[in-house]
């Protein structure tokens, strides 16, 4: 016998074959969907409390379990990263998020390859792995055309990918990658386009193209939402409804909810309210037309999650069709609580003020019935992201309870006995992976690709789908962002609360009996101080073995320090015609600077029209495109637009066109150019001065998100050859401004 398993003579006639065992599915392993909703509050599913219609969820619950004690890591990178490894997001490099590495251990934004996913793990027993919707577990600045690939999906155990890189995408132009390339969406809002819709298109063709296949096999489809990050963008029909289901205002849906809630048991009985959060005004207090305003930017919210369901029930009743169902364990979760980067009075394009362009509330009244639609940018105010919470404190970003405590669903026909039960036990994002592989039969692998691995950190909780009395994780559990910071103990939690630049030794910390006290109201941290010392001491320990160490509060300084390390001194870019999309964070920073756009373009005449280049989408960005035998330049802030049109037409031939800006006293002056000479100007206080898009650049067209007044894509009809973008380095950049946007992206 060889190394191959059999014997190679020197003929057939004395050579005996072998064929490698194909990996079965270990027996009793099931299926796998997990469906991943982002900023979806702990009250928001209609089986946790909400009015927000949920059938298809509430079905599932029905048909299975709904934890009370599912906690997160308060962000979205993060709790990907430890959902995905069953390890701590320090642990496996995303301390924060993936948009920048701070140069530590814990805070490279990237997934160590130490730490394997869970399509890794699956793989080698049969697996076939299929990732759709939000991915940012990868830098942004590893999302262009040069990668590198191995943080992308297909990187890391998954076997097809329809999706995004980014924290968020519009969903009706979104920023759309299948497998490792670009892709652009296949319909728009004209023609009833939504990324939802589509991201359950491919997860039934996924699955469907599977069973066609080898039915056999076992599959795990990973289906992440860009539901209801903003921009809460959702049928106009859907939002209308829910006008008058809020209408009462955000203190007394939190009174409702409640009620629903401990009617349910999700909550014990006596729980009650918080006060408001911070800055949070009674409802009492707001004026009619802000009322209004303020229900209809909750019922985009509430229509996004609608819509979501709505799919949700049509992916379930195919797998019903299929013959998968029952045997498929279904997990629906959210990745953390509902989001405060709305801000006190909410956002109907947040593109404008990330610029510092200010939104009045005169503007934004104007603006009700565009709200959910393909030209805003909406964001709820924190009232509403109060009551998604309720009856929990704070927001994402925190580590009390509003910010770590979400939804869980899980429902497994053959394997799940329990119908419409609760699970009150505490457990963790870093959990799921320990209890899939509990579940499928398998342990997880010492080594992946030839690299060691480092041990699971999260705990099992197997045990509890068919015992409701099983105990809960009996390891301590750190949390940690921003500064923010906690730990869960044996039924206790001790938490801080950190305002950003302030020193961390002056953090006051709370403690709670959350065994009695489940909403954390009952601050029992000066009636015992003994124990509270002990777990901060616990939290320091886990903290130096998880590498969250040091702390750093910064959101500035490193959101600014990651682009300038990775474009470093470049300031010149040369796109060539036929190339395709460019991220954001990897396309040229003009922001706040001088630079000079020049194309080296055939203009066959004066019907010669099209785009040259765009960076963006019809909410904030920059165009410069052929119009009406004239060269134009749009620089949309926050839907405000800046245009220059030439002077004169652009002659039929070989021509340079362009657009010279300098910045002159903080102020915006854009030249024209053809073949040099200038054609036009304006002058404008207006700029990029913290944001350009979070969609990105396109050469020769604009995609389905016009920046300009314009029907995309608008694709050049001359002959482009390339676009040559100069910067001079004058940039200037407000850091703590540009960190607030870059956040609020999150």
């Amino acid at each position: 016998m060889t190394e191959h398993g059999g014997r190679i003579g020197k003929t057939v006639q004395d050579s005996q074959p072998y064929w490698p065992e194909t990996p079965k599915r270990p027996k009793g392993a099931p299926n796998i969907l997990v469906i991943l909703f982002d900023d979806v509050g702990f009250s928001d599913f209609g089986c946790y409390g909400s009015p927000i219609h949920t059938p298809s969820i509430d079905a599932i619950a029905g048909r299975g379990l709904r934890y009370t004690g599912f906690h997160t890591t308060a962000m979205c990178s993060t709790t990907r990263a430890a959902l995905l490894t069953g390890r701590n997001h320090h642990s496996v490099g995303v301390g924060c998020l993936a948009n920048f590495d701070s140069g530590y251990p814990g805070y490279r934004g990237k997934i160590s390859h130490e730490a394997g996913t869970i399509a890794e793990m699956l793989r080698p027993h049969g697996y076939r792995n299929y990732m759709l919707g939000k991915w940012h577990v990868t830098p942004l600045t590893e999302s262009g055309a040069t990668g590198p690939f191995d943080g992308w999906p297909l990187g890391r155990g998954f076997d097809r990918y329809y999706g995004f890189m980014d924290a968020e995408t519009d969903q009706y132009a979104p920023e759309l990658v299948r497998d490792n390339t670009p892709v652009d969406p296949p319909g728009t809002f004209a023609t009833g386009y939504h990324l939802t819709a589509d991201l359950v298109d491919q997860s039934i063709r996924y699955i469907a193209d599977h069973v066609a296949d080898n039915a056999e096999t076992p599959w795990l489809t990973w289906l992440a939402f860009g539901a209801c990050h903003a921009p809460h963008q959702a049928p106009f029909n859907l939002i209308s409804k829910y006008d008058a289901v809020f209408a009462e205002g955000w203190d007394a849906e939190r009174e409702k909810r409640l009620a629903r809630q401990i009617e349910m048991g999700i909550v014990p009985k006596g729980t009650t309210l918080p006060p408001r959060n911070d800055s949070v005004r009674p409802w009492a207090e707001v004026a009619e037309p802000e009322r209004r305003m303020f229900t209809r930017l909750q019922s985009a919210y509430a229509a996004m999650l609608d819509h979501a369901d709505q799919h949700i029930g049509r992916l379930m009743a195919f797998l019903e069709s299929a013959g998968q169902l029952d045997d498929t364990l279904v997990i629906v979760m959210s990745d953390n609580g509902a989001s405060q980067e709305g801000g006190p009075f909410g956002m109907i394009n947040a593109m404008g003020p990330y610029n510092l362009r200010r939104e009045s509330l005169e503007e934004k009244i104007s603006r009700i019935e565009d709200i959910g639609g393909p030209d805003t940018h909406s964001n709820f105010p924190w009232g509403w992201a109060m009551a998604a919470n309720t009856p929990l404190r704070r927001y994402k970003q925190n580590t009390h309870g509003g910010g770590i405590r979400d939804p869980l669903v899980m429902a497994w026909d053959k394997g799940i006995t329990a119908r419409g039960e609760l699970r009150h036990q505490f457990c963790h994002a870093s959990d799921l992976v320990p209890t899939l592989l509990d579940v499928v039969g398998v342990k997880s692998p010492k080594v992946i690709n030839g690299v060691k691995q480092m041990p699971l950190e999260g705990t099992s909780f197997a045990k509890s789908l068919k015992n409701k009395k099983a105990r809960s994780k009996a390891k301590a559990q750190y949390f940690e962002m921003f500064g923010h910071r906690g730990l869960v103990q044996d039924g206790w939690k001790a938490v801080s609360f950190h305002p950003p630049g302030a020193d961390f030794a002056n953090d006051k910390w709370e403690l709670y009996h959350l065994d009695q006290d489940f909403n954390e109201t009952n601050d029992l941290a000066e009636k015992e101080p003994e124990r509270l010392k002990a777990m901060i001491d616990e939290w320091w320990r886990q903290a130096e073995a998880s590498k969250v160490l040091p702390l750093d509060d910064r959101f500035a300084p490193r959101f600014a320090d990651n682009a300038k390390r990775f474009h470093g001194p470049r300031n010149r870019f040369v796109f060539h015609a036929g190339m395709g999309h460019v991220p954001t964070d990897v396309a040229p920073d003009v922001r706040n600077r001088t630079y000079t756009i020049e194309a080296d373009v055939h203009v066959d005449g004066p019907m010669t029209e099209g785009v040259l280049i765009a960076h963006g989408d019809m909410t904030t960005g920059y165009s410069l495109y052929m119009k009406d035998g004239k060269l134009a330049y749009d620089m949309n802030i926050g839907g405000e637009h800046h245009l220059i049109v030439s002077d004169r037409p652009v002659p039929a031939g070989n021509r340079k066109l362009g657009v010279r800006m300098r910045r002159n006293q903080g102020r915006n002056q854009a030249t024209l150019l053809i073949d040099g000479e200038p054609a036009g100007s304006f002058d404008t206080q207006n700029g990029f001065v913290s944001f350009i898009s979070w969609s990105g650049l396109d050469i020769g067209r604009d995609r389905s998100s016009p920046v300009s007044h314009y029907e995309a894509p608008f694709a050049f009809t001359g002959k482009l050859r390339k676009v040559t973008v100069l910067m001079d380095d004058d940039q200037v950049l407000d850091a703590e401004k540009a960190a607030a946007a870059a956040l609020a992206r999150e």
